[in-house]
Formats: C-alpha cells, structure tokens, sequence
C-alpha cells in the first residue's frame, strides 16, 4: 500500500485566488496584512496578487502596487500570476522574483478566460517564458479544469499531461493541476496523477482542489498516495473562479494542515495561528468562516 510522504509544501493562494471571486474586495492596505498574517503561521508560498485586467478581475487591482510595498521576509515566496507578456512588464515593474502562468486544458474555458485558443494560450505563454527566464524569474505553471470543464464536461487526462509536460519544458519549476470546477473524486485523482506522471514525475506536480462537491480533501489525501508533495489551498476556504460558474473556494488551508498533522506529515504551519488568520479574512469579507476545520476548532474553544 503507497505511504504519505514524510512532509509536504502548501501554497497558500488565497491572497490571490481566493480573493478574487470574492464579493468585496480588499484595498491594498488588508490585502498586505492578510500576506503577513499568513507568514506569520510559517507558510512559505504565498501566492500575493495576480496582473490581469482589473476590468475583468478588479479584485487584483493594485498588484503592482502591493507587491512594490510587500515587507518580504527571507525564506518566503511571492509569486503573482501573470497572463501575458504585458502582465510580465508590470510583473517586472513591480520587483517580482517569482511569477505563475496559466493555461486551460478546453478549448471553451481558454476562451472564456483568456481569450484565445489552447494553442494560441501556449504560443503566448511560450514568450513569456521566454523573457522570464533570461531575466532570472522563477516560474510555476497552471493548468485549469484538469477534472472537468463547466462548458465541455469530461476532459482528456492525455491533454493535461500533454500540457503539463509543455510548460515543464517552457522552464515551469512545477505545475498546478486545478480542479477548477471541483468535480473530481479520489479515484479520478488518482487516474490523473497516474497518466501525467509518465509525462512529468510526480515531485514536479501540485494538486490544486477546489471543495464545490465535496472532495477536495479527499482529493488531496489521494494525490498524496500517488506521489504529490504540493497542494494549493486558500486560508478559510476562499474562492473561486470567474470564469467558472458554480465552483466554489479553494479546499482550505487549515483543513490540509490537519489533515497532515493527524497523519504525522511535516507541514511547517501552526493550526491555530491559522485559524485565526482564517476568523480574521472572513470578517474583513463580512462572511462566517468557510472551512470546517476553523468552525470545529472555534465551537471547540467556546465549549
């Protein structure tokens, strides 16, 4: 029987993809607290902003600026998402070391959300790797809807490890596979991991769940069996896509750091501290705390 791995590297993205769908958006100023906050758990990736069109995304406006009077503390990532070779300007601008590019795996959903197909997605992305490895950036990629896709259902798990072996091979250190929709199971999961890791070994992949039906710790747990070390998750359960309909946050920050803490599996971040952070976010947001583990751990304080 396949064993957890001894230790495992999250990073948090809800400065960034947990925000962005929310309701209200933050100003700069709660946004960087937020980044500190969360390092302050002993998170070591915190993904902070995204620079995209704040027409179509105006819950990351003000990256730049962000990421300009970001308090970097040594030891701790920062990366941004970056679409295109404008965003990479501004990246630039903004002093980042470390960027994300993404890519969706249906014709639809790269229409939907970056406006053009697979194929001309890659072409851009392919530039933009280009520049960001010779000026010395750090580069992870993503890959969206890899379970399913809200317009064209069932997905190829052939695609994504085509996919997923093209952007390793832009210079991607690793790449995120995001249940965007959050349709998947543990035994897709695994059938996934499994058909991407002939292309691309397992240590070079993230799991990135997001919990609309219920699985992503499972999800996670799943992947974990199969040889991944990284997961994405967003502190209180925050999230979403805009280009998704229906999916809801990101699997929860402090629900993967119990996980692996009951199972003995080294995450680097104090639970409680984060359920703070989790109780803080939510009411900045004016909404109760998504995440079971944070309502657990809050009934459990007041019994």
């Amino acid at each position: 029987m396949a064993a957890l791995p001894a230790a495992v590297r999250i990073v948090e993205v809800g400065p960034r993809d947990g925000l962005q769908n929310e309701a209200l958006a933050l100003d700069v100023d709660r946004r960087l607290e937020l980044i500190g906050r969360l390092a302050d758990t002993g998170l070591r990736d915190i993904e902070a902003g995204a620079f995209v069109s704040p027409r179509r995304v105006p819950n990351m406006a003000g990256s730049g600026e962000l990421m300009k009077r970001l308090d970097r503390r040594r030891g701790v990532s920062y990366p941004c998402l970056v679409p295109n070779e404008t965003g990479l300007d501004a990246a630039l601008d903004a002093g980042c070391t470390d960027i994300a590019i993404f890519a969706a795996v249906s014709e639809t959903f790269s229409q939907r959300n970056t406006g053009c197909s697979i194929a001309e997605s890659m072409a851009r992305l392919a530039r933009v790797a280009l520049r960001a490895h010779d000026t010395g950036l750090r580069m992870r990629g993503y890959l969206s809807c890899v379970m399913g896709c809200p317009y064209e259902g069932p997905v190829s798990d052939e695609i994504v490890a085509t996919l997923a072996a093209e952007l390793i091979a832009m210079g991607c250190h690793e790449v995120s596979l995001g249940d965007t929709t959050g349709v998947g199971s543990p035994f897709r999961v695994r059938a996934l991991i499994d058909c991407v890791a002939r292309r691309v070994p397992p240590e070079r992949l993230a799991g990135h769940f997001h919990d609309t039906w219920g699985m992503a710790a499972a999800n996670v747990h799943a992947a974990a069996l199969a040889g991944v070390t990284v997961f994405d998750a967003s502190v209180g359960g925050l999230g979403g896509c805009p280009f998704a309909p229906g999916a809801t946050g990101n699997v929860a920050t402090e629900d993967l750091v119990y996980l692996f803490d009951d199972a003995g599996v080294h995450t680097g971040v104090d639970l409680q501290k984060l359920v703070g952070v989790a109780n803080w976010i939510s009411a900045q947001l004016d909404r109760p705390v998504a995440s079971r583990v944070a309502r657990a751990f809050n009934s459990r304080r007041v019994s």
